[in-house]
């Protein structure tokens, strides 16, 4: 074996390592939906959403919410639009948060 085809060899394995995987791009879907409860300790808010296409059937769950700031102005019984980002690890939050009929 020449000596270039073992460098070759580890320069490929080494290239296989998970560490150097790339990490999947965050995915972003559109939300609507009613603010059921908040969880000020924890900064969620469980939201009564309609389905969302392509991504999930319409159902209650916890969402967290990145920003402070999105997170003060809501209120339970609030209708909501919204994004929902989905990070390539499965962990998700809501931004971008438009409350659209106060406490209806």
């Amino acid at each position: 074996m020449k000596p270039v085809l073992p460098v070759l060899l580890l320069g490929i394995l080494a290239g296989c390592s998970p560490g150097t995987q790339t990490a999947q791009a965050e995915r972003h879907y559109a939300l609507s939906g009613k603010v059921v409860a908040l969880d000020p300790k924890s900064r969620t808010a469980t939201v009564d959403a309609s389905a969302i296409p392509n991504f999930m059937d319409a159902m209650t769950m916890d969402y967290p919410v990145k920003s402070k700031a999105d997170f003060s102005k809501l209120h339970v019984g609030d209708r909501i639009k919204a994004s929902v980002n989905v990070a390539g690890d499965g962990g998700y939050d809501l931004s971008n948060i438009q409350v659209e009929n106060a406490g209806k």
